[in-house]
């Protein structure tokens, strides 16, 4: 990791003002016994009193220093948003966010999942495949993947797929598909948003959706977690 000339600049004016100020009487002085040489004694503990001081400062910026080096999690680079918590595995490479009262669930086949308490329906899963591609606009165009994967992926049988929106957006040369789609039965209806991306190996997929009674009530919620999808290098 290259060293910000700021950083160093910065420790070394810090340093050379602080060593080259007087310090403050923080140890007590030794306590001059009769008998003793008083200009000796005083000398010795001055000289011992500005050394102790001299080794606290240089603990103090060499310690700012090392931290201007660590390396930084883009999740406390930035703001979480108000009524979210910041879920990141670096391991497997993905960050997103996801409310703050939901709980986390296994769901199968899936590397990460939560849940709302009640509204079980209403949730986020995270889950990823091995794949030889680089970028998520190798699979094709984005309206053919996205159709492709809704009505041959996303949908059972039963189900009549709508895609409703498809968005795309890059983030630091990484590319992302998020797409809003319903599916209907029968006996139920849900919509759902999807983001997909290729980095690290892995064709990764977040899905955050709700039954379509609600999906007006929460939409704007759960967009959050869909735009929140970031791929991590590893």
């Amino acid at each position: 990791m290259a060293l910000s000339s700021v950083s160093l600049s910065w420790v070394s004016s810090t340093l050379s003002q602080k060593l080259n100020a007087p310090c403050s009487n923080e140890l007590p002085r030794p306590i001059l016994l009769a008998g003793i040489n008083s200009v000796s004694g005083t000398t010795e503990a001055n000289f011992n009193e500005e050394s102790n001081c001299r080794r606290r400062l240089l603990l103090l910026g060499v310690g700012a220093l090392a931290a201007s080096l660590l390396p930084v999690n883009p999740l406390f680079a930035e703001e979480v948003p108000k009524n979210y918590r910041a879920f990141s595995d670096p391991k497997d490479g993905y960050s997103y966010y996801y409310p703050s009262d939901w709980i986390d669930f296994d769901f199968r086949g899936h590397d990460s999942a939560f849940k709302d308490r009640v509204l079980q329906l209403q949730n986020v899963r995270v889950r990823f495949i091995p794949t030889d591609k680089k970028d998520i606009h190798d699979l094709g165009p984005m309206e053919q993947v996205i159709s492709d994967l809704v009505k041959n992926v996303y949908a059972a049988p039963n189900q009549r797929p709508t895609i409703i929106d498809m968005q795309e957006r890059s983030i630091d040369g990484k590319n992302y598909y998020t797409f809003e789609y319903q599916l209907t039965s029968p006996n139920y209806s849900s919509t759902s948003f999807a983001t997909i991306a290729i980095g690290n190996g892995r064709y990764y997929t977040l899905i955050v959706g709700a039954n379509e009674r609600r999906w007006k009530r929460v939409r704007n919620k759960l967009k959050v977690v869909a735009d929140s999808f970031k791929m991590l290098d590893i």
